[in-house]
């Protein structure tokens, strides 16, 4: 069962202007740890600042700095919606 059919939140359906705290990282090994070392860890807060027309890539800002994610992994990453354009 994938996050989106199971009624979880993840940061692919966070729109443009939005902010979301990460609740938690799913995925394995390699990925995992590349979207950690990348500064999404849980807690963090994130701003969405563009989706490309087609969806993907997604920019965002994570701990002052932008960051570009594919859409696969921002699917791997479980959030809650804080509102618009909070303090990263």
């Amino acid at each position: 069962m994938s996050l989106e059919t199971s009624g979880k939140t993840t940061l692919r359906d966070v729109k443009h202007g939005q902010a979301a705290k990460v609740l938690k990282l799913y995925g394995e090994g390699a990925t995992k740890k590349r979207i950690m070392d990348m500064g999404i860890t849980k807690g963090v807060l994130v701003n969405v600042r563009k989706v490309a027309p087609l969806g993907d890539p997604i920019e965002l800002t994570v701990r002052g700095y932008e960051l570009s994610i594919r859409k696969a992994d921002a699917e791997l990453i479980e959030v809650e919606l804080v509102g618009k354009g909070a303090t990263a």
